[in-house]
């Protein structure tokens, strides 16, 4: 994935809050020679203190073997995208037909050795801590090896446990366009309001926020005494 400058994250903080939120993405693993990658769309659980992502498949899915032969893997989440005409991304010394169309979008990537779990008491506590994050609030069975109700179904299933090497990051969101221009399109995704407008907006008027910087204190300073 291409990154540039003004599409990189301001730091780690902001791809990690965006991850935090963003929890179903792609998993795609090298196929055999000649063959393409296999690509499985998943749920996951992003733990950032241990640096993996949990999930889990049933056991007869054909990308088992592409897991255990090349584990070297890529986990890759794509949203709050939306399309930008090329009459919006026009400076204001150019034509509007001749503003150039693009795209917007936030994308994570995260680069992992994949490391597969069927030990039942490791798959129990994986599955257990896929639940909890994503029902806080709690409302089912504790999973438990070997214990009613999920004990008998976790043969059915293998856990996945995602080491992460390395996180590429991307939220191009016309970083590189004047400030005249971003304001520009800001107003035309809050008129269009279509599907992705809205968060598209926000992350363009965040990131155009930081780049300015904090603003400048007019507190006077502390007389030393």
């Amino acid at each position: 994935m291409l990154i540039h400058p003004w599409d990189a994250p301001t730091d780690d903080a902001e791809w990690q809050a965006w991850l935090a939120t963003h929890d179903f993405g792609q998993l795609a693993a090298n196929g055999s020679a000649g063959e393409p990658p296999w690509v499985q769309p998943l749920h996951f659980a992003y733990d950032p203190a241990r640096r993996e992502a949990l999930a889990h498949l049933a056991r007869p899915n054909p990308i088992w073997p592409a897991l255990l032969d090349r584990p070297t893997v890529l986990l890759s989440v794509v949203d709050d995208y939306t399309f930008i005409p090329g009459p919006w991304q026009a400076e204001v010394d150019q034509l509007p037909e001749h503003g150039v169309p693009t795209s917007f979008y936030a994308a994570v990537q995260l680069v992992c050795t994949a490391h597969v779990v069927d030990d039942p008491d490791a798959k129990a506590e994986l599955l257990q801590r896929q639940v909890t994050h994503f029902q806080p609030d709690g409302g089912s069975a504790p999973v438990v090896a070997g214990e009613a109700p999920y004990g008998r179904q976790l043969p059915g299933i293998r856990g996945l446990r995602l080491e992460v090497h390395e996180v590429r990051a991307k939220f191009k969101y016309g970083g590189k366009r004047s400030e005249t221009v971003q304001h520009q399109i800001s107003e035309r995704l809050a008129e269009r309001d279509g599907p992705g407008d809205a968060a598209a907006r926000r992350h363009q008027q965040r990131r155009l926020a930081a780049a300015r910087g904090p603003a400048p204190s007019t507190s006077r300073p502390t007389e030393r005494k």
